[in-house]
């Protein structure tokens, strides 16, 4: 079996200081932690495996072209939790494909397939590099039937090639622009995940985002955050604060905001007899945020006992969801 070397953004809880993110029920100093319950799941994820044509130098879950740690999901395996999803009548509207990068997973169109059949909305993460390409075609002909439901959200680290080629690998920049120049061609559904720089506001960051895409001619709104999704960055070596039941009230948020309360995540790990559900997208390799085989196993609530639930979610306001 693949021994998963973790990235330091995997599962390490020191970076956020001594004694933090231990007890799942309880922060460092005494405090009861905040727990996000499910309310209803809207998105449903599928981590089509952790291996990726690239290796980004930050890259939360540690793709790669040699890691499998989360292997490829099976048609099977996705089959299967849309029929859950249908049996019990669960309201969910969006299915997600992230990896790795799942155009290299040799049943990505059939899965896609089966997703759009049964109704629902399809969002695809890709670096839209060769692995995307490669499917020609078989791929237009699928997006171009279901040209509504079907979203491509390509990942543009930055709206500066010198940012972007610094985490993707020199000439990435120009590799990924010809993946989306094939999905503008054809009239496809296209959505942006970038990254807002720690110096940079959000103001300016859409900015700079909109004069690029009006500059290569390719119809995404910066305004709209569904379009263009700017992540937080996940600063490795810095403290983070654990998240207390008090925290809710203090920073003006809520739990039914977090991602968790509308979305979990399928996943199959190498040498696992079948998939199963993770509270998150973020969190995969930690065996705590586990939840069980099934959709009804893992419609518990999520003790926020990462780095990850302060930085990105609660603090950062980030979502994966297209919504």
């Amino acid at each position: 079996m693949t021994t998963l070397t973790v990235s330091p953004f995997a599962t390490r809880r020191d970076i956020a200081g001594p004694g933090r993110f231990v007890d799942p029920f309880v922060t460092a100093d005494g405090s009861r932690r905040a727990a996000v319950a499910q309310t209803r799941l809207e998105t449903l994820w599928f981590n089509t495996g952790t291996l990726c044509n690239i290796a980004c130098a930050n890259c939360y879950i540690e793709s790669s072209p040699t890691n499998d740690a989360l292997t490829y999901l099976t048609v099977e395996d996705v089959a299967r939790y849309l029929a859950e999803i249908a049996d019990a009548g669960l309201p969910t509207r969006e299915i997600g494909f992230t990896g790795g990068e799942p155009f290299m997973n040799p049943g990505i169109l059939t899965m896609l397939g089966l997703t759009l059949e049964a109704g629902h909305e399809a969002l695809v993460l890709t670096n839209a590099m060769r692995p995307m390409l490669r499917w020609g075609d078989r791929l237009a002909e699928l997006a171009a039937a279901h040209r509504q439901r079907l979203t491509f959200r390509v990942s543009l680290d930055h709206h500066t090639e010198a940012v972007h080629d610094a985490e993707r690998g020199a000439g990435s920049w120009d590799t990924a622009w010809k993946g989306l120049d094939w999905l503008a061609a054809r009239g496809l559904r296209i959505a942006i995940a970038g990254r807002r720089l720690a110096d940079e506001t959000e103001a300016a960051a859409r900015a700079a985002y909109a004069a690029l895409f009006r500059s290569r001619g390719i119809a995404v709104d910066a305004a709209d955050p569904g379009a263009l999704v700017l992540f937080p960055e996940m600063e490795a070596d810095r403290a983070v604060p654990e998240i207390t039941d008090a925290c809710w009230g203090i920073l003006d948020q809520a739990p039914e905001r977090m991602m968790c309360a509308t979305s979990r995540m399928v996943v199959r790990r190498k040498g696992a007899a079948e998939a199963a559900v993770v509270a998150c997208t973020l969190t995969p390799h930690d065996p705590q945020f586990e939840m069980g085989r099934t959709l009804a196993d893992a419609s518990g609530a999520v003790q926020l006992n990462h780095p990850f639930c302060a930085q990105f979610c609660v603090l950062g306001g980030a979502s994966c969801s297209a919504a």
